[in-house]
């Protein structure tokens, strides 16, 4: 790796949204089709957008406890090129996926001490986010990031949980991800990120890696 801490922005729901994050240098833009969601899209509209995507920029279709046929068809139906799951979903759940997976730590609660050791080779990144008894992501809270350390992971580390343009450089100085995830710390509202604050976060990101 060359020591670059990449950037991910999550919930995107618009076109115009997606260019400027590819613009600025965004490396990922999640999709989320979880049902309950806010920020949910549309398969069709997913498409669409990911049709526009260039070559190197990673699309993520996120998805929560959903039925693992289901996710294969939205996957190969919209052109997605990496898999996150939110859930509850098991290693073996994992192994059987049709892309590399990032699998979602909810950190936090009762998750502070959670075993990665199972997933050591069923996903490609752990993506540790805030712990919520009521939510699942898009929390906009962040959490301690000393609990990182317990946790050995075996895979990359994606770092989440209310991330923003004035607290990121201080996520990177302490964990040093291999990438962090911007959900809503850039919105406006639920789904619509802010072109301003989302410059400001690609700028802050590059700024901490020097």
């Amino acid at each position: 790796m060359d020591g670059r801490t990449r950037i991910k922005v999550c919930g995107m729901t618009e076109l115009v949204q997606v260019r400027e994050a590819v613009t600025v240098g965004v490396d990922a833009l999640g999709f989320i089709f979880a049902p309950a969601s806010p920020r949910r899209i549309e398969p069709d509209q997913a498409r669409e957008i990911i049709a526009t995507l260039p070559p190197f920029v990673d699309a993520v279709g996120v998805f929560v406890n959903e039925d693992a046929g289901v996710i294969r068809d939205i996957v190969q139906y919209c052109g997605l090129t990496t898999i996150q799951l939110h859930g509850d979903e098991t290693p073996e759940f994992c192994r059987v996926m049709p892309l590399r997976v990032i699998k979602v730590i909810r950190v936090g609660g009762h998750s502070v001490a959670a075993d990665l050791t199972p997933y050591r080779g069923s996903v490609g990144a752990f993506l540790l986010d805030t712990f919520h008894d009521k939510m699942v992501g898009g929390t906009g809270e962040s959490f301690d990031w000393q609990l990182v350390d317990r946790l050995a992971a075996p895979a990359p580390v994606i770092l989440a949980g209310g991330l923003s343009p004035d607290n990121v450089a201080a996520a990177i100085a302490r964990v040093h991800p291999f990438a962090v995830d911007f959900n809503s710390g850039l919105e406006t509202a639920p789904g619509r990120k802010d072109a301003t604050l989302l410059r400001r976060a690609v700028a802050a990101v590059h700024r901490a890696d020097g």
